[in-house]
């Protein structure tokens, strides 16, 4: 879909206008646009509500009242998802065009014209996504091109910035979407590749399964033992113009299928499955987003990528395997596979890429579905610097996390009797989430700042929500890493 913004001034012609309006402050329409007079007077303008009304004259055919609900809880998230309800209804109506205004009262409420400008971009075009590349009778959608209306070129800034951030959403979620036997680890390094393509300022290296081996990546490569898809591990660079702030590393689980290996799992909602690599699509989606940014750090995308099958290769429970950093580990349960091919990536971004912060990001237990729902990701930050710029970064995105926590009580629990380490918490440890963190923290050295963010509640399978809707891909957290990188310095403050 076609997003573009202008300036205010006499409307033109288009098949569906929309206007905002909060409880307290009834819709206005522009001077050349009439209506029937019921349409604003009893519209309640409650969060999310809609009303839509065919234009008595003027250049709309149609108009929409979208509803922001109290003029106290107004912000961003509230206009994204009112645009994205917005964009739905005018490609129900099939609308090939629609025209979204935003008055100088409604940009105030909700943070000024570029926080405004943004939040409706990423609504607009996240609000329209469809997934139906694989459907040989899908047509196309009717809504082709969205105007968007405000004052200022901050208002024309946010709006850039919402494409890109959107855009990056919208690469991970097709990454996302794939089936298994189409998005496979040598496809998954294709996409990165083709996102480095993009940028003279992101480069992109493959490491195959001999280089693996050749770093004593024992954990990853166990996984990989039981399919007969080669294992990758993608490394994406982003490197400034100007002299590094720092060096930053996303790590993202790449399990483009994961069966559980001989540790089954049950075969409803298997298929589900092929959505395990979420957070490896986050780390692509997000250096989408940085070929048209401009960030004053080193950035690092590691991406971990391989299925999770049975074959006579494949691991067993009780086997042990060494990692990057050589310690061993003994593998009780195959389906705990997404904190080994993460901690020798882990390893790597601490050891070769010496990374001052790391942030993870994994669909890793259901546990944290259990904890949080679909609504919020959870969060184990190793200091409060991260932790904030986090949890800034999740409000302004409207992709919330929660810390929870991880002591070393928990960290010394994975220890294992045959081996270092266990890769599954003890009976009477609990806290599934907890014990995957306190796994991984094992693999976190030189005194990097990390973050582990699980994502198994939020990658997928959540209610609609306006701009992310439906049981497939969320596309979460592509935007949340980028505005943790534009915001990082101004937000998380000191490091204690």
């Amino acid at each position: 879909m076609k997003l573009t913004s202008k300036a205010p001034g006499r409307l033109t012609k288009t098949a569906f206008l929309v206007v905002f309006a909060t409880e307290e402050k009834p819709p206005k329409l522009p001077s050349e646009v009439a209506a029937p007079d019921a349409f604003l007077s009893d519209f309640k303008a409650d969060a999310k509500k809609s009303n839509l009304t065919y234009a008595s004259s003027g250049p709309a055919r149609m108009v929409l009242a979208a509803g922001l609900g109290k003029q106290k809880k107004v912000d961003a998230e509230a206009l994204r998802r009112a645009a994205a309800v917005a964009v739905r209804r005018a490609e129900a109506r099939g609308a090939a065009q629609a025209t979204m205004l935003v008055d100088d009262h409604v940009a105030r409420l909700a943070g000024g014209p570029e926080r405004v400008g943004c939040a409706l971009a990423e609504g607009a075009l996240m609000g329209a996504y469809h997934f139906t590349d694989l459907k040989s009778d899908a047509k196309p959608p009717k809504l082709r091109s969205v105007t968007l209306v405000g004052a200022g070129t901050d208002f024309k800034k946010g709006v850039r910035r919402g494409r890109i951030l959107a855009e990056a959403n919208l690469f991970a979620r097709d990454l996302q979407n794939e089936p298994g036997n189409r998005m496979t680890p040598t496809a998954m390094a294709a996409a990165a590749r083709a996102v480095a393509r993009r940028s003279e300022q992101i480069t992109c290296r493959v490491l195959d399964e001999e280089a693996m081996e050749r770093l004593g990546m024992g954990l990853l490569l166990s996984v990989a033992q039981g399919t007969s898809e080669p294992a990758k591990l993608v490394h994406l660079v982003y490197k400034p113009r100007r002299k590094a702030r720092a060096k930053i590393a996303f790590v993202g689980k790449g399990l483009t299928f994961d069966a559980g290996g001989i540790s089954l799992k049950p075969a409803a909602k298997m298929d589900e499955m092929r959505f395990d690599m979420s957070g490896g699509a986050a780390v692509i989606g997000a250096f989408h987003g940085l070929a048209e940014l401009d960030v004053p750090y080193e950035v690092h995308g590691i991406v971990p990528c391989t299925e999770n099958l049975i074959n006579g290769e494949a691991t067993k429970p009780g086997d042990v395997h060494r990692a990057m950093n050589g310690t061993t580990v003994e593998i009780l349960n195959t389906d705990a596979e997404g904190r080994l091919i993460l901690a020798d990536a882990l390893a790597y971004a601490t050891t070769k890429v010496k990374a001052d912060t790391i942030i993870d990001l994994a669909t890793l237990t259901g546990a944290v579905v259990v904890g949080l729902g679909h609504e919020v990701s959870g969060m184990f930050a190793s200091t409060p610097r991260l932790r904030r710029a986090l949890d800034a970064a999740g409000e302004a995105t409207g992709e919330r996390v929660w810390p929870l926590p991880l002591y070393e009580t928990h960290k010394s629990m994975m220890k294992g009797t045959s081996a270092d380490l266990r890769n599954i918490g003890p009976p009477d440890m609990g806290g599934g989430a907890i014990a995957g963190a306190a796994f991984l923290a094992h693999f976190v050295e030189n005194g990097a700042e990390w973050c582990h963010l699980d994502i198994a509640g939020t990658a997928w399978g959540g209610a609609q929500r306006d701009w992310v809707g439906g049981p497939r891909g969320s596309g979460v957290g592509a935007r949340l890493l980028l505005e943790y990188l534009e915001a990082r310095d101004r937000v998380g403050g000191s490091a204690e």
